[in-house]
């Protein structure tokens, strides 16, 4: 196939592109590199099956050639409102990537006649009350506080993605992202692994907030895009949850990535300094990938861990 993907210089993006051409697709990449990097496609460059346009996806979307599918992971997700490249700090482009960006290239996937996939995520429960959650689960979202740009712009393309399959019947699927990491992610991220990771290797004490009680669940990147690929590849129209159901606190979490490093510094607890509805607890229930798509994650932890410091440390002049 041809496959146009927005976000292609992004973490998950960018794994994409490798995966896809992996399996023989030609890639048509686009990003306007507010939050991706060149730096995550740099090894593409003079790939034949590799074409790369730097584009807004909030502006019209031209693609002279036949497109047959159209991933659209366009989207700061960063919630770190100390990095420049937050979701706080950018809150009209992340809704127009969500909003225009969505319509622009349901817009293409209906020219086409393409299939099409939306990357959707987690934050759409909101800080959850039904755990673990599943599809069906409407959410608890606060539409006025500060995560609201980046929930409620993927809230509305799902509905927006759903609509034109209902009324122009193109061929969508929806994928809900959970907490997801490895390399090439943003180390400036503001989530749990990169924030902690990078003081494991630096041989610092892990910053855990309040008592470390909070929960998530990690799935390592490469499993990720395993299930993202077999849900394009599917006839699933409604949202599937992908992300891995192991559920720890964030203080195991922490455990585990000194363990796994051989950081002796420990854990310095500090007051819970989170805000704008953090979720307290996330874990995916994901009944409907292992049944639809017989996915299910297949790297531990442990070894995931592993596998990302190398890159860590690269970026951190360890290397």
């Amino acid at each position: 196939m041809n496959i146009l993907i927005t976000g292609a210089a992004g973490f998950l993006g960018s794994h994409l592109c490798d995966k896809l051409i992996a399996d023989g697709h030609t890639i048509v990449g686009m990003d306007n590199f507010i939050t991706g990097s060149p730096d995550n496609i740099a090894h593409l460059a003079g790939n034949d099956k590799f074409v790369f346009y730097k584009h807004d996806v909030s502006n019209y979307i031209f693609i002279p050639n036949k497109v047959d599918a159209v991933l659209h992971f366009a989207s700061p997700a960063s919630p770190n409102p100390q990095s420049p490249v937050a979701y706080f700090n950018l809150p009209i482009q992340t809704m127009k990537a969500g909003a225009l960006g969505t319509h622009n290239t349901l817009g293409v996937a209906k020219a086409h006649q393409a299939r099409y996939l939306l990357a959707s995520t987690s934050e759409i429960y909101g800080d959850p009350t039904v755990h673990p959650q599943s599809e069906d689960y409407a959410g608890n979202v606060d539409p006025a506080g500060l995560r609201a740009v980046y929930d409620e712009a993927k809230r509305f393309a799902e509905a927006l993605t759903l609509a034109y399959h209902r009324q122009h019947n193109v061929d969508t699927r929806i994928v809900r992202i959970f907490n997801t990491y490895g390399p090439r992610m943003d180390m400036e991220d503001g989530r749990a692994l990169p924030n902690l990771l990078k003081q494991a290797l630096l041989g610092q004490p892990l910053t855990v907030y309040g008592d470390g009680a909070q929960t998530r669940s990690f799935c390592y990147v490469d499993d990720l895009v395993d299930g993202i690929v077999r849900l394009l590849y599917s006839d699933e129209h409604m949202p599937v949850n992908i992300g891995n159901p192991v559920e720890m606190s964030i203080k195991e979490f922490a455990e585990i990535i000194n363990n796994v490093t051989g950081n002796k510094a420990g854990i310095t607890y500090v007051p819970d300094a989170r805000s704008a509805r953090d979720p307290q607890r996330r874990r995916p229930d994901i009944t409907r990938a292992r049944t639809l798509l017989g996915w299910e994650p297949q790297v531990s932890l442990e070894e995931g861990i592993e596998k990302t410091i190398p890159y860590f440390k690269s970026k951190l002049g360890l290397a």
